[in-house]
């Protein structure tokens, strides 16, 4: 199978490139990259005006399958994935039952396999039943097809299990993907505790609840050489403590969602469960820091957290909805519309942070990068194409976002996977030719 992606702008910052070339594609890798290549029997897309990316990884997505498949399926989260620009995402553990046990771990696979769309690499759990207390066949689960481990939405509260995790996963050089949350501190809250949880009458969770957390989970893996990444950040004291753990050698990484980076805990005046997100939307001061840690290249990933919820239960009410809101599908706009287009960031930066950083922490080589002999997984953007948010035009079951509505700039318009064209869903290969809409 060959295609030829021609006359795009390529932006790689791993090889310093950000120019004008043709990239030929042959059995789902990069063979040739020129300014210009003639190959006429080979089908061909024109992305001129476009600007072509190494395919971009969300580390942090919830498919929901198995179990709670009216959420959200495996076909329907890659589907949303495609549409947004992901070429690879990683399913959190958090199913039913929980991908605890290399059976579950291949089933997801297999789904994947069938919806046949993006790369969806399981993470499985750190511990049985993400229950705190018997630790997972950490062998087993990586031999399986697991990439990463994680309790996620349900953290391990004892210090000693912990560090036994930390140890498992050292010695076998395995990723933590580490949700940082003292459940004693923030049980019960809906929203950020500060002024605008007492004004709108709110439980609030406090900063403390992921800070003691994040800073545990660092001094941790600190002394057991782990590598701990630690997923949605939203504090500016858990960017301290991760950026003073950094300095002293602590293997250690984080990721931010665009949620957090953009919105925050005023929001909630509309007491709208679609601003119901764990961890909570924050204060002003704590947006103003992630946004800097991401900018000074502190934060190394920015993560969707996609978190999808069926309609009926987002509409119990602000206390009684599930957390959680959708980001497969407007993570790409709200970044290139919030912080390349207003400098906060460089289009490199952009591309460091969706797929360079995630391909290098979770161990894919081959992706995150444009070079001969690379995955073929490739992500087209349209940065001056206007977008309307809408929730109804979603490829995710999901509904729940916050950004219903809004007005952006830039786009993916074209995902492409080991060399085939998954998106747009209608795109005519092996015969289309042009630019793609």
């Amino acid at each position: 199978m060959k295609l030829l992606i021609k006359n795009g702008r390529v932006v790689d910052p791993g090889t310093k490139t950000d120019e004008i070339l043709d990239l030929l594609i042959v059995d789902g890798r990069i063979a040739e990259i020129k300014p210009k290549i003639v190959a006429p029997s080979c089908p061909s897309v024109d992305v001129s005006r476009l600007v072509v990316v190494p395919g971009l990884i969300d580390m942090h997505t919830h498919l929901r399958e198995p179990g709670f498949e009216p959420k959200e399926t495996i076909a329907t989260g890659s589907r949303a994935a495609a549409r947004g620009g992901f070429t690879t995402v990683c399913a959190m553990p958090n199913t039913n039952p929980v991908n605890d046990d290399p059976r579950v771990t291949q089933d997801i696979l297999a789904a994947a396999g069938r919806a046949s769309i993006v790369n969806v690499f399981p993470i499985a759990a750190i511990s049985k039943g993400s229950r705190g207390e018997e630790l997972v066949d950490m062998a087993r689960l990586l031999a399986a097809g697991a990439i990463a481990f994680s309790d996620d939405g349900r953290p391990v509260p004892d210090s000693r299990f912990m560090k036994r995790a930390f140890e498992s996963a050292q010695a076998l050089g395995a990723l933590v993907i580490d949700h940082c949350e003292d459940k004693a501190l923030s049980r019960d809250g809906v929203m950020h505790e500060g002024a605008y949880s007492r004004r709108f009458g709110l439980k609030g969770i406090p900063a403390a609840a992921e800070e003691v957390m994040v800073a545990r989970d660092l001094i941790l893996a600190g002394e057991t050489g782990a590598r701990v990444h630690i997923a949605h950040l939203s504090t500016k004291g858990g960017v301290a403590a991760l950026r003073a753990a950094r300095e002293q050698g602590v293997a250690a990484s984080a990721e931010v969602t665009p949620h957090h980076l953009i919105l925050t805990d005023a929001a909630l005046e509309s007491h709208d469960p679609d601003f119901k997100i764990n961890p909570p939307l924050r204060s002003r001061a704590d947006v103003d820091a992630l946004v800097e840690a991401v900018r000074a290249g502190v934060i190394d990933a920015i993560a969707t957290d996609h978190a999808p919820h069926t309609v009926k239960e987002k509409s119990q009410g602000i206390e009684k909805a599930p957390f959680g809101i959708v980001g497969l599908e407007t993570a790409v706009p709200l970044i290139l519309d919030r912080f390349v287009h207003k400098k906060v960031i460089s289009l490199d930066r952009f591309v460091e942070l969706m797929s360079a950083n995630p391909a290098r922490l979770l161990g894919l080589r081959g992706k995150g990068r444009i070079s001969v002999g690379a995955e073929a997984d490739l992500t087209v953007l349209n940065l001056s194409q206007k977008v309307t948010v809408d929730r109804e035009n979603f490829e995710s079951k999901g509904r729940n976002t916050p950004f219903d509505g809004w007005k952006l700039k830039g786009r993916a318009v074209m995902t492409i996977v080991a060399g085939r064209v998954v998106y747009p869903f209608d795109f005519a290969y092996p015969t289309a030719v042009g630019r793609p809409s």
